[in-house]
Parts: structure tokens; sequence; C-alpha cells
């Protein structure tokens, strides 16, 4: 009976030692870290930096943003992944979903060593042209696309990118043949398109936007299920390819290993900032949908709906892992 006694007990120290570790004082014992797999400035480090704002608004400890890039979202992923110090975190984007098409020997599983905390929002394409564009709708691009030999070329932030994800769903679905050609980030595409060197980019509304109101490029369609508040005169995409459904997301992912109890913590905290009014403003400002008291297991299964959907589209186009 002692010795089952002390067994029991030995285990139940070291199932709680990674949370002692991490929780050796009150949470959070230092600041927070973000690391975000992209450049400063882009829409998913803006995205961060809001909720990152907001969270430093309500906690004892600042809530900082490091940019880590390299290889796609590789690089800051592989670090996050090894940062299991219970004050670390990443912000995932669709990118996450298609890392291990695309990329050999990772490091890391995108699955087993990372766990949900929290859905920041959804953000939605749009499908541009430029203004010397002959047709006027969805409907005459998919046509154009027919008719020229080789079919239309379009750009993208990278393979694997949310920009060619949706523009491999478009092809599929409608049958025609889209070249990819892609960039360094969805800004360079944009102004290749502007200069005539492309025939379409598949945007996040969070960038889109400026451009089309500005009057740089024309928007034909977008690409969720549901026509943008900002734009309501625009059709969707489905309204010409029913079935067609694309956007890109952010997400905050804690290290596997982290405690229970500070993911618990820091999803109750995430879901308090996302309903700050001032937050869901800017949020809707860069034309992201902000979800609404996602739980863990609702973002794990959400990665998981998401590996699902797009790894095939990716396989169809004969992606395969460099």
């Amino acid at each position: 009976m002692n010795r089952r006694l002390f067994l029991t007990g030995v285990a139940t120290m070291a199932a709680g030692q990674s949370f002692a570790q991490q929780n050796a004082a009150p949470w959070p014992a230092r600041p927070i870290r973000f690391i975000v797999p992209y450049a400063a400035g882009g829409p998913t480090d803006v995205a961060a930096r809001i909720l990152a704002e907001t969270l430093s608004q309500r906690l004892p400890q600042h809530v900082v943003v490091e940019n880590v890039t390299g290889a796609g979202t590789v690089v800051g992923t592989a670090r996050a992944a090894a940062m299991k110090d219970g004050h670390t975190f990443l912000i995932a984007t669709v990118a996450h979903a298609v890392n291990t098409v695309l990329y050999a020997n990772l490091t890391f599983d995108p699955v087993r060593d990372f766990r949900g905390v929290a859905l920041m929002g959804t953000v939605p394409q749009i499908v541009l042209v430029r203004n010397s564009f002959a047709g006027n709708s969805l409907a005459d691009l998919l046509a154009a696309a027919r008719a020229k030999s080789g079919g239309l070329t379009y750009g993208s932030a990278g393979i694997g990118s949310a920009q060619h994800l949706a523009a491999e769903l478009l092809a599929k679905l409608a049958k025609i043949n889209l070249v990819h050609v892609p960039y360094r980030g969805s800004g360079p595409a944009v102004t290749d398109l502007i200069g005539g060197q492309l025939d379409l980019v598949i945007d996040s509304a969070a960038t889109a936007l400026t451009q089309v109101k500005g009057g740089a490029l024309r928007a034909l369609a977008v690409t969720t299920k549901e026509r943008l508040p900002a734009l309501p005169e625009l059709p969707t995409v489905a309204e010409t390819l029913p079935g067609y459904e694309a956007y890109t997301w952010n997400a905050v992912l804690a290290p596997a290993g982290t405690a229970p109890e500070i993911i618990a913590a820091m999803n109750r905290i995430t879901n308090a900032a996302l309903a700050d009014p001032a937050l869901t403003r800017r949020f809707e400002e860069l034309g992201i949908a902000v979800a609404k008291n996602s739980t863990p297991e609702a973002t794990d299964t959400f990665v998981a709906s998401e590996m699902a959907k797009w790894q095939p589209i990716l396989r169809s186009a004969g992606i395969a892992p460099n």
C-alpha cells in the first residue's frame, strides 16, 4: 500500500513538474512573447501587435511581438515550438496548416508540437485585376482564362501562402489553368499586377481594400461565403462557383508542454481582449472578422480542418516538399 502511494505521488509530481516550472510565480511572471513568423508591417504582424497592445493594458506584464522570419514561416514556428517556458506563443496563419506539404525534414510537427489557445479571426480575400481588364465580373475572368493559351498568370506571397491556396482552389473548381508566380510577400505581387506583369492577384482584404478604394485596382469577387461589409456590392466567388470558400486566419498557439492552466488563462484573457470594442473596430478596419469565445479545443479542431482542406489542394497542384 505504501509503495503504491509512493508511486502515485511520484507520478503526480512528474505530471505537475512542467506547470510548477512554468508557474513558480503567479502567471505571467514576466513579459509574454508573441512570435510572428512574418516580417514586421504585414497583416499578421499588425493584428498581433493590436492584440498585444490590448493584452498589455489588461495584464501586469507587457506582451511583446518578436518577428522571426525565414523559410516561409518555418524558422519562426520552430523557434516557438522550442520555447516551452509558459510565456511564449505563436501567432499562426493558414501556412501552419500546409507546412508539412511544403517542407521535408521539419524540426517540428504542426499538430504534435502545438496546442490551440484561441482563434483571433478570419480574413477574407479579394480577387483583383487591373483597371484595363476588359471584363466586369468573375465569370468574365474565368472566360478569359479559358480563352488564353496557357492560362492567366497570378501572383502570391509565395508557395503555400493564402493567396496561392485561394487561386489553386479557384483553378480546381473552375477547371481553368492559372500560372503561379510566387513573390516574397503580396506587396510586390500587387505592384506587378498594377504594372501589367500579372493578370490577377487574390489578396487579403486587409491590404486589397486600400488598392480598390484608391482606384489602383478593380475587385471582382470576395472569397468568403458572405459578402464583405466594406464592399457590399461586391459578389462572392461562390455566387459564380458554388462551394468556393477561402480565407486566411490568425490564431494563438502554445508550444506543446505548456501547462493546461496557462493555456486556459491565456484563452480567457485573449477572448476578453477580442471582445474589446476598440480592438474589434481596429480588426474590422483590417478586414478581419473577429472570432468570438473560441476554446483551445475548438482552435485545434479548426486548424485540423484547415489541414484537411488545403493539403490535398496543394498535392493536386503538384506541390512536393522541398
